[in-house]
């Protein structure tokens, strides 16, 4: 009965056919039976009766030869148990090469297969009836055959309808063939059904679409081009592509393109032109509303929705989202119009807005990132895994304090630190706010800051399993200074079952902002001559003699030289995607730290 989501988009090229081949039919509606047959049953029936039927079978659906009265009130009957929608269009299709009565309504596609009379001349009321929900459905084609090398024309077949189907964690495309080889039947029928599917207003017939060509192993537009593009051109949806040329580009084009023009955003590649493409759409929402970034300000919500199709080598927020590291799957809730919003963060230093994102890490996490940086010229894979084995053989504790206010909702909930002190006086706020911050001081491995869950296979259940996509508020986990030995043992059960924050070392908190303020080190004698040697401006040290310490933003560097400010927004951003509490697989393959 279906196909393979490859072979439906092939069915696309060779037998399906647009709209606009529909126009070259002639448009005959289904006509009446014949007026004097009609005053005959008008006299032998009553009025309250011929009221009735006119009812359960619209002038559409008259198309066949009037049925008796038994039968009307039994198929009306069966049509309101199912759906309280008056048939739109009736008639006979083949499926699966059986020929079934097919009945069309606002909501559903309901078909039952015609079975010949008994011998006593009653057909048999045992019928199974099948139907599909119009909401699954997203596209719809004429189905022709056509000869090798044939462009236009061919012979008509009927109709096929495309549906978004779910399969484990996965979304995949189906077909579903309804064959009739009547040119003005499949005309009223894909009139109504192409009525129906455009009605749906959440699903974006427009998109900006953002490629990243060196993302991952370098297979970002191939893998749009093969898989995601013929799914959009089959939706109908225009795609406006940009295949990003440098750092920074999707975010200039962001700045000045007209965004009236589409219904969403794309982009396609790693979490790094994930966060680049959210900052850019946070930051254009905030310029239309005529805020001042370089203050502390509340943020007004992105213009368009984004859509997300993994790329990359860790795609954490596609793998948040959807569940999984599938490009068929992101691309089908993209055009189903599946909407889910999403927290962000805003991360700022000495009053001035830096960027927005959704995860944070100091520490390990940060000087694992900035030594993956300095060794671009590996392969990916390569650079990720020399970047974590040598940041463990050096590992060292970061001398910070850190202050938090604890979530709302979360606080009778929430352990309390340990050494915590009040602090006073932060960021100019009101006395009563003072109170719930809080601070600790010492000495960290890592601290990591997250406002999404961050699934990827090494965390099935996420870097920060407590929080959710929509919750309000951030996952504070600190790891204290430890042996190295346990800071191993504590990173190995993010890939188990176990508590990994089971440790007397490691603190978590649900928390709406954070503050931390490194503690400035003099120098780093103890480091490698590699990590200390003189480099010009551009391959400056990891940690500077001036202060300077390394962030991991959302897979991106960012050295700062002084606090960093970090705020949560509540449903901040709309992406294309379902929030996915527990993902029971995970294939996808990543180094996430």
């Amino acid at each position: 009965m279906f196909e393979s989501p490859r072979k439906s988009v092939k069915v696309l090229k060779s037998r399906s056919e647009s709209q606009e081949e529909l126009h070259e039919m002639q448009l005959v509606y289904p006509m009446r039976s014949d007026d004097r047959y009609q005053k005959k049953k008008k006299k032998k029936q009553p009025k309250h009766k011929r009221e009735k039927r006119a009812v359960l079978v619209p002038e559409t659906c008259a198309e066949e030869s009037p049925a008796t009265v038994s039968e009307k009130r039994r198929i009306g009957e069966k049509c309101s148990a199912i759906s309280t929608d008056d048939p739109i269009v009736r008639g006979i299709f083949k499926i699966e090469k059986k020929s079934c009565d097919v009945v069309l309504t606002a909501t559903r596609l309901i078909w039952t297969q015609i079975q010949p009379e008994t011998p006593t001349g009653e057909s048999d009321a045992r019928r199974h009836e099948e139907y599909l929900e119009l909401r699954e459905v997203f596209a719809v084609k004429v189905k022709r055959r056509r000869s090798i090398g044939q462009q236009t024309g061919g012979t008509l077949l009927g109709l096929t309808l495309f549906r978004c189907v779910r399969k484990g964690p996965k979304l995949k495309d189906e077909a579903l063939h309804l064959n009739n080889l009547s040119a003005d039947h499949c005309e009223v029928w894909f009139k109504h059904l192409k009525e129906i599917i455009n009605g749906y207003q959440d699903r974006p017939k427009s998109l900006k679409v953002f490629v990243n060509p060196v993302s991952h192993r370098k297979e970002a537009y191939q893998l749009y081009r093969d898989e995601v593009a013929p799914l959009f051109k089959l939706a109908d949806v225009k795609a406006d592509v940009t295949v990003t040329q440098r750092k920074g580009h999707a975010l200039s084009v962001l700045k000045e393109c007209k965004l009236d023009d589409y219904d969403g955003v794309v982009v396609v590649g790693g979490d790094g032109s994930v966060a680049e493409v959210v900052h850019g759409l946070l930051l254009r929402a905030q310029m239309d509303a005529g805020r001042d970034t370089d203050s502390i300000f509340t943020p007004v919500r992105a213009a368009l929705p984004l859509g997300v199709i993994p790329a990359g080598s860790t795609d954490i927020v596609a793998c948040s989202v959807h569940g999984i590291r599938h490009p068929v799957t992101a691309a089908m809730h993209i055009i189903m119009g599946h909407h889910q919003a999403v927290d962000v963060c805003s991360f700022s230093s000495q009053g001035q807005l830096l960027r927005f994102g959704f995860s944070a890490m100091f520490g390990f996490g940060g000087r694992t990132l900035a030594l993956a940086e300095r060794h671009r010229w590996m392969p990916p894979s390569q650079r990720r895994e020399f970047a974590m084995i040598k940041s463990l053989a050096n590992l060292k504790p970061e001398d910070c304090e850190v202050s938090f206010l604890l979530q709302k909702q979360a606080q009778g909930t929430t352990q309390e630190p340990k050494c915590a002190e009040k602090v006073k006086d932060i960021g100019g706020r009101s006395s009563e706010e003072d109170k719930e911050w809080q601070t600790v001081q010492g000495l960290f491995l890592n601290i990591s800051i997250m406002a999404i869950p961050c699934i990827c296979s090494m965390a099935p259940r996420g870097l920060a399993p407590t929080t959710r996509l929509d919750n309000g508020g951030m996952a504070l986990i600190a790891v204290g200074n430890t042996s190295k030995s346990e800071f191993i043992k504590h990173l190995k059960r993010y890939s188990s079952v176990n508590n990994e924050f089971s440790f007397t070392f490691v603190e978590t908190h649900s928390v709406q902002a954070v503050k931390l303020r490194p503690r400035f080190r003099g120098g780093w004698a103890d480091e490698p001559s590699e990590e200390n040697g003189e480099f010009d401006s551009k391959n400056r040290p990891i940690i500077s003699s001036e202060g300077t310490y390394p962030w991991n933003i959302d897979g991106d560097l960012l050295e700062l030289p002084s606090e960093l400010l970090i705020r949560v927004h509540p449903q901040l951003i709309t992406l294309f995607g379902v929030n996915m509490e527990e993902t029971e697989e995970s294939p996808i393959k990543c180094s996430c730290i």
